[in-house]
């Protein structure tokens, strides 16, 4: 009996999986590594073929998580890129200037200033009312502009760093680098937190529809607000990672990463529009970018058309999107005239059965 009632269940689950987002994003990633292996093994089969496969897309995830978790909230920023090239330039500066400060202070240094510099953007967005599209891209300017100005002609080197934490950028565990590890980490926690705490749950419940969640009594200025500060805080973290990763910064650092990172949640599935979307999915759609980026030159395309074809994704993301929206919307109208036709033949049934 019980195998009988779990076989329909697992059907019903496996079902679930094939029709993700997610699944579709992982199928295409796959298929891009088996063609630029399949033209030239080295881009798997060899020790910094395997390492860059995981490596190279780690940071723009933690980012993409961030973002993703605004954009679930109906709102966008822009400015990342650029809190990810202050922090690592701030990161690279405490290491330099200040002998002996301990790793975890400039992590957490990092850390909490980009959570400071996205509580700017949140301020302004859930307390001024003022669109996150207009206020992330004039902050985006403002803190690349401090960034230059801060930087000048100065450029943080690897020389300049300790071991210890270029350790963090190089260094392996169980044949995985760190900062992989550290990047997965923070895709199961904020995964875990949207799925499992009401808090996480009630982003979606804005997104979808911010003056319903206003009127259901959902505290909509502190959440928007969080996810600001969260997303500043990823931001924050991923220029302590850019600093352990490449080591050398300088003031252009971080530059275009928010148009990437949102192309990454897009791709991954995060609707534009707010409500819908995993960080799951904003992961696999950096993994998606980068890996493509790295095989296309395999595959002997030119620069202009790699660019043609992530612009490509993202249409064709935000148009599936769309497709998705209104044959849900269809469904949905489909269920309410059944369910009221229902109650149309419950009512005359009731009226022939009062009938002397």
């Amino acid at each position: 009996m019980t195998a009988i009632t779990t076989a329909p269940a697992l059907l019903a689950g496996a079902g679930r999986l094939l029709r993700a987002r997610e699944t579709g994003i992982g199928i295409a990633l796959v298929l891009v590594v088996v063609a630029a292996t399949a033209l030239n093994p080295a881009f798997v089969f060899s020790a910094d073929g395997f390492r860059d496969l995981l490596l190279t897309p780690s940071i723009l995830m933690v980012v993409a998580v961030g973002q993703a978790v605004v954009i679930v909230t109906r709102n966008v920023d822009l400015s990342v890129g650029s809190v990810v090239g202050l922090v690592a330039y701030l990161t690279g500066t405490l290491l330099r200037d200040v002998p002996g400060i301990p790793i975890v202070v400039v992590v957490l240094a990092g850390v909490g200033f980009g959570a400071a510099l996205g509580l700017v953007n949140g301020a302004l967005v859930a307390y001024a009312r003022v669109p996150a599209l207009v206020i992330t891209l004039g902050t985006m300017y403002v803190y690349r502009g401090v960034n230059v100005a801060w930087t000048g002609s100065d450029r943080i080197n690897a020389s300049d760093l300790p071991s210890a934490f270029r350790a963090l950028g190089t260094g392996k565990l169980l044949g995985i680098p760190i900062l992989t590890l550290l990047a997965v980490v923070v895709l199961v926690a904020a995964a875990w937190y949207l799925r499992n705490l009401r808090s996480g749950r009630e982003l979606y419940a804005i997104g979808s529809d911010p003056a319903a969640a206003q009127l259901y009594g959902l505290r909509v200025t502190r959440r928007v607000l969080a996810a600001f500060v969260a997303c500043g805080a990823l931001a924050g973290l991923a220029g302590v990672l850019f600093a352990a990763r490449y080591g050398t910064v300088s003031s252009n650092a971080g530059f275009g990463w928010e148009l990437q990172a949102i192309g990454a949640a897009v791709i991954g599935g995060v609707a534009i529009s707010g409500g819908v979307g995993t960080v799951w999915g904003a992961a696999l759609g950096a993994y998606l970018l980068l890996t493509i980026n790295r095989a296309l030159p395999i595959i002997g395309v030119d620069d202009f058309w790699q660019r043609a074809v992530v612009g490509v994704l993202i249409i064709g993301a935000i148009v599936l999107d769309r497709v998705l929206a209104v044959r849900q919307h269809r469904r949905l109208v489909g269920q309410r005239e059944e369910q009221r036709e229902e109650q149309r033949g419950e009512q005359r049934e009731d009226q022939r059965e009062g009938t002397p």
